[in-house]
């Protein structure tokens, strides 16, 4: 019985672990990545002045302004 309940301790710490990992691994690629509606947002903080504020010709969807 004894050996069972060390076996379960250790099954539990091992789960809480991993969780824990796949938390923080989930967490940190989210911080590091954008939204695709936020691209065009990410483009002028990236570069910024390197983009006209609007596409005259509306032919670059990464240019046209988020509603």
């Amino acid at each position: 019985m004894d050996k069972q309940t060390r076996n379960r301790r250790i099954f539990i710490a091992i789960f809480i672990l991993f969780v824990a990992l796949f938390a923080f691994i989930s967490y940190d690629m989210s911080s590091r990545t954008t939204a695709p509606w936020n691209k065009p947002k990410q483009l002028n903080r990236a570069l910024p002045g390197a983009t006209p504020d609007s596409d005259s010709l509306l032919l670059d969807s990464l240019l046209e302004e988020v509603k």
